[in-house]
């Protein structure tokens, strides 16, 4: 069925070839008018397109103007001219596709045209790399072209604080990791200030890597959390203790292609007498069963040096894709305390999840997204229905000359690193550089060692030095170079036979301390000088190494994807280099123990065949690729699961930020609080009278949920007056009495407060619940999911049930926002303003800033008093901090509450018959 829809998805590419063909034509028949122009003409064609849109010209029709403006600024600050096969690649992004283009053949580059032609248009254009390092480095040297051209570029990293983002975020085109982008979109939707916010909305995305962004990162979700309730760090202490006394496949068993752990009979009859419980499964006990599952999954399943990294006493997730750590990335469900217990380090408190979205659906915000990579075909069905993204091969500027070895596999592991060792001291001998890819930094760390016993120099490249990662990929194609590395080298870099001249250059530039922004005349003029300096540094060392004959890659062990090989492979024979690869295995690598077991056993039964000599046989290869085949599909459901849970979420999610995003664009909301108050008392009205045939409604506890709201000015005599008996009123009468009665002390709230100042406090009161209330429920949420799957058992779909039960919780939050809104809109103590001396702004709203500062960090929290509508009668109030604790507050004396109340009744009362 795949290579069936990947044929179908073929069928248009020969069209979509030649018409990018035709662009790259157009912008040709353009380029001597360009040449001819001085750089401040070139420079006011941005202004001169600018105008042209506004006009109603539309980005396509500018395509080879802009497109030619931008080749030409090129050639003439970093030296670079835009080959046509890289316009054709532009011209496939600006049409919202992803260009599949070979490592090497300049796709930063690519990137810089239909950004630029984009941004014209005045939307936000992001370009996402896979790194902080490339964003900030691909944006301080592509920049200078957009420079030159009249705009500017931002950079979003990991380190940046947000007082910088609103600025970088502004800037015509912005660059960042998928991550920073996802989390601070998430973050734009948890502030209480419009000006808080640092995006500017989702015009344009060019991913670069795109496999790795939305395929290979796609199964874990951005998640912003928060500490949770209560400290249970003792628990993971002691099951970490416990969980080295167990015993695999007696006390449990381990499934290492599910990576999931089953307790067996013996070992829960141990655990429970080492922790003096008599059954583990009792209710009460739950919690300790995930403790119990979480010990054994950090012992078995989480390798340091595999799945984690300890860097300054703090555990640090690897990205099993890339090798790059993962700063700030923390495992959910108590699986990362419980590996920081196993460690020996700080055990951090768990989180609650504050808010999420999977990258999925973030990118799918974008008006328009597209991509690059060397590695897409593979996975085009995927990003056909997941994105609707198309995938057009774009042909290389020169011929592939890489030549690519058959695999070598040997029986054992020991066997099979001997012969890499072999081939690598040879290779190094000859003067060719080397690059020797592993799947974990332990065996980086193993393969160093090795060849640290032969006399290699050489350097390694893994989560524990990803600092240096530049540098060492910057030298990894020098002659004689030895560089064993992670996945880390496969993803976003260029090795460059000789060594990497704009590499050279940077770091020169840095060294004089010229900085692009600050010194933008003197760099430019000193920058033509460096560079060409430092290319022809690399060009000598460069002939040496193609006669070597070029880079060597040597793959270790083969990945769960396809496409991760070619990624390596493809570090390699880049723009027309000679270059070559091999991959050597064994038949214990995880990939063919894991997935073609039967086959790894009949090999290795083979007595009469040598450990070290290699197996070429077909039915190795096939087995490989079957293996191959099933990690694919297993992790292509695992994605497609992820996105049908989060669709859910997806849609609650959407709803609350749109109502978010009306609040804080100063939307009047008294129409929208008065439809609560109708609203909250209608439900308690009709909970009340939702009692049997035999049954009276329960007055009391009527008036005592009522004043739970808010404070109610009418008594049940006053009803009873009016009406008649609770027991004959109907509903919808005592309903109309009781909005009556709430709109009118509503109406002395304002005259209480002026109306500019109610009218902010119920912005930052809906705010405020609706953060509250949401963060609740996605707490819900998550608890929900986690279960679910379990209902599978009883025939019934997880999905369905998941939809259904999600769908009643979002109505039941939603009920919560309002009634939580109302009660908190009666009474929150808000202090008035002080006029300023000489202020002519009339009324409260003249100094309201310095009283309440809505939306600010250092806004004063308002103060609730009267009984909780949660909890009615409660003797505490709930005050919210700006960052976000709860902390208690003193109430006024009951006496003082009483008093409070018959001014308000008597009030009410003088109103009504005003009216």
């Amino acid at each position: 069925m795949a290579s069936f829809i990947e044929r179908i998805l073929r069928t248009g590419e020969k069209r979509s070839l030649k018409r990018l063909r035709q662009y790259a034509d157009a912008v040709n028949l353009v380029e001597e008018d360009f040449k001819a122009l001085t750089d401040a003409e070139l420079r006011a064609e941005t202004d001169s397109f600018k105008t042209q849109i506004a006009d109603g010209v539309k980005l396509d029709a500018l395509l080879p103007e802009a497109f030619g403006a931008v080749r030409e600024a090129a050639a003439r600050t970093v030296g670079l001219r835009h080959f046509d096969v890289q316009l054709m690649g532009g011209a496939a992004l600006h049409e919202g596709m992803i260009a599949e283009m070979k490592t090497g053949e300049g796709k930063t580059l690519v990137a810089t045209a239909p950004a630029y032609l984009n941004a014209l248009s005045g939307e936000s254009v992001h370009i996402v790399t896979v790194n902080d390092y490339l964003a900030e480095y691909q944006s301080e040297l592509m920049g200078r072209i957009f420079r030159f051209l009249g705009m500017n570029t931002g950079v979003i990293s990991s380190g940046l604080p947000p007082s910088q983002r609103k600025a970088q975020y502004d800037a015509d085109i912005t660059y960042g990791t998928n991550n920073e982008f996802g989390f601070d979109y998430l973050r734009d939707n948890m502030v209480m200030s419009k000006d808080d916010m640092v995006q500017r909305g989702h015009g344009f995305a060019i991913v670069d890597e795109i496999d790795s962004i939305l395929i290979d990162e796609a199964r874990t979700p951005l998640i912003i959390s928060g500490p949770a309730q209560g400290d249970v760090s003792g628990w993971y202490s002691q099951f970490a203790s416990l969980a080295p006394r167990l015993k695999i496949d007696i006390d449990y068993e381990i499934d290492e292609k599910k990576r999931t752990v089953s307790v067996l009979e013996h070992g829960i009859d141990k655990v429970e007498d080492w922790l003096g419980i008599e059954n583990l499964y009792e209710s009460a006990n739950t919690p300790l069963i995930g403790h119990l599952n979480n010990a054994i999954r950090a012992k078995e399943l989480f390798l340091r040096g595999r799945e984690y990294e300890i860097i300054d006493g703090e555990v640090r997730i690897i990205d099993e894709h890339t090798g790059r750590m993962l700063p700030g990335r923390r495992l959910s469900d108590g699986l990362h305390q419980a590996i920081e217990a196993k460690e020996k380090v700080k055990v951090n408190a768990e989180n609650q999840t504050l808010a999420s979205v999977t990258l999925q659906n973030y990118f799918r915000k974008y008006n328009k997204l597209s991509g690059m990579t060397g590695t897409a075909e593979t996975e085009a069905a995927e990003f056909m229905s997941t994105y609707e993204l198309g995938v057009v091969p774009i042909p290389t500027h020169r011929e592939v000359q890489r030549h690519d070895q058959q695999d070598l596999v040997y029986k054992h592991e020991k066997a099979k690193f001997a012969a890499v060792v072999e081939d690598v001291v040879e290779r190094h001998k000859a003067g060719q550089p080397v690059l020797i890819g592993t799947t974990s930094v332990e065996k980086s760390e193993y393969v160093s060692k090795l060849l640290a016993k032969e006399g290699v120099k050489h350097e390694v490249l893994n989560a524990k030095n990803y600092a240096r990662e530049a540098a060492i990929i910057a030298e990894a194609g020098r002659l004689g170079s030895v560089t064993v590395a992670t996945n880390m080298a496969g993803r976003g870099t260029d090795i460059i036979l000789g060594g990497n001249a704009e590499f050279a250059a940077v770091a020169e530039m840095n060294r004089r301390g010229l900085d692009p922004e600050e010194h933008a005349e003197e760099y430019e003029n000193v920058w033509t000088e460096v560079f060409a300096q430092a290319q022809e540094d690399t060009k000598q060392e460069r002939e040496a190494v193609k006669e070597s004959g070029g880079l060597y890659v040597l793959g270790t062990e083969r990945h769960e994807s396809r496409r991760i090989d070619n990624q390596l492979r493809g570090r390699s024979g880049r723009q027309g280099d000679p270059g070559e690869s091999r991959f050597y295995l064994s038949m214990t690598d995880d990939l063919l123990r894991l997935f073609n077991a039967g086959m790894a056993q009949r090999v290795m039964g083979m007595s009469n065949y040598p450990d070290d000599m290699p197996l070429e046989a077909k039915m190795v290869s096939k087995a490989i690729e079957r293996a191959q085949g099933t990690v694919e599909e297993r992790n292509t459901q695992q994605r497609k699961d992820v996105l049908k849970y989060d669709q859910v979420m997806n849609s609650q999610r959407e709803a609350i930020y749109a109502d978010r995003r009306q609040i804080l664009e100063g939307e009047d909301l008294q129409t929208q609080i008065e439809e609560f108050i109708e609203g909250s008392i209608s439900d308690i009205v009709d909970d009340a009278f939702q009692v049997g045939n035999d049954e009276e409604v329960d007055g009391d506890q009527l008036w005592h949920n009522l004043k739970g709201l808010y404070p109610v000015s009418l008594t049940q005599e006053d009803i009873e007056q009016e009406l008649g008996s609770l027991s004959s009123v109907k509903p919808a009468d005592l309903k109309r009495e009781l909005i009556s009665d709430a709109k009118v002390l509503y109406g002395l709230r304002e005259e209480e407060l002026g109306e500019d100042l109610l009218r902010n406090v119920e912005r930052r009161v809906l705010l405020e619940s609706l953060g509250q209330k949401w963060q609740e429920h996605l707490y819900e949420m998550d608890y929900l999911r986690e279960g679910v799957g379990l209902r599978a058992m009883a025939q019934r779909d997880p999905l369905v049930e998941y939809q259904r039960e999600g769908h009643t919780m979002f109505q039941s939050m939603m009920q919560a926002v309002r009634e939580d809104t109302v009660y908190k809109m009666f009474h929150a103590k808000v202090r008035k303003p002080e006029l300023k001396v000489g202020s002519n702004m009339p009324g409260v709203a003249a100094d309201f800033s310095q009283i309440a500062n809505f939306g600010n960090q250092k806004q004063q929290p308002l103060q609730y008093s009267g009984p909780s509508a949660s909890s009615p009668g409660a003797t505490t109030t709930q005050t919210r901090a700006a960052d976000g604790q709860k902390v208690t507050q003193p109430q006024k004396s009951r006496a003082e509450r009483k008093a409070d109340d018959r001014e308000a009744r008597k009030a009410a009362k003088k109103a009504r018959k005003n009216s």
